[in-house]
């Protein structure tokens, strides 16, 4: 997850267990305007065997359905799934099996899914590096529902929430930026997985081009910390949100604080 950072240094930040793992989140995020309701990303899913999920110690009590249940909502009332990318933790829960378990169907009845043209193809396409991330099962029913839209980097889904487009941690990666009432919040998927990954040599081995990566994290963290945007966190285990500041050392966190602090 750190990459070439060495386990004595980062191990402070997320300590690892006697597994040599960490505790990560999928922490997914829902925008409410009008009668619309956009999810952006949703996790893992639930559809995958038992061998699937004992690779990745799942714990806790929360999950996607519960958490939108307790925001007064159900999956059928999402109208909007925005994919940031088609990695399984990111996707997986867009598609799930009928009562019987003898289809794959969408997870969210009522909702346009959100993608674009480059990274579909290029999910649909893998190189082996990346290939056991792009699970079929995860993506092709999207298409076969006719509920696939591609959407365009320049293109504004609703007012407020537009999207940078990042190629470091895989090809056409979204990153969504959200502005409401004056703030700025950018839903960091892959890009800046945690706190913990802000300063720049901190890149996770996953990523398909981390030269690229550091160019995109240098680029994206100045222009929040001369804007005061907020950054989210999809995979940080307890922090969901910081504002950040210019230092000797670079752009680091400034304050931590939950979403419903800034909004």
């Amino acid at each position: 997850m750190f990459g070439v950072v060495p386990k004595s240094i980062w191990n402070k930040l997320n300590p690892a267990d006697e597994n040599n793992m960490c505790s990560w989140a999928t922490r997914c995020l829902l925008i409410e305007d009008g009668k619309r309701l956009i999810l952006i990303d949703n996790g893992m899913g639930n559809k995958q065997d038992e061998k699937f999920f004992n690779y990745y110690y799942l714990h806790g009590d929360d999950n996607l359905e519960k958490s939108v249940k307790k925001a007064g909502y159900s999956f059928d009332d999402i109208t909007d799934v925005v994919l940031t990318h088609l990695h399984f933790d990111h996707c997986g829960g867009s598609i799930k099996y009928n009562n019987d378990r003898t289809k794959l169907e969408p997870a969210f009845k009522n909702a346009v899914y959100y993608s674009n043209k480059k990274h579909w193809d290029w999910a649909l396409n893998p190189n082996m590096r990346e290939k056991a991330s792009f699970l079929k099962e995860n993506i092709l029913p999207i298409q076969e529902s006719g509920q696939l839209k591609f959407i365009d980097k320049d293109v504004e889904l609703i007012p407020g929430l537009k999207f940078f487009e990042v190629n470091g941690h895989t090809e056409a990666m979204m990153l969504p930026v959200i502005t409401n009432n004056g703030k700025t919040l950018v839903y960091m998927a892959d890009l800046i997985p945690s706190a913990g990954h802000i300063p720049i040599p901190y890149v996770m081995g996953y990523d398909m081009r981390p030269l690229e990566t550091l160019k995109e994290k240098i680029q994206i963290l100045n222009e929040a910390a001369e804007k005061n945007w907020f950054l989210f966190f999809e995979h940080d285990p307890k922090i969901e949100c910081v504002s950040l500041e210019k230092t000797e050392k670079g752009v680091r966190k400034k304050e931590t604080m939950n979403l419903n602090e800034i909004f």
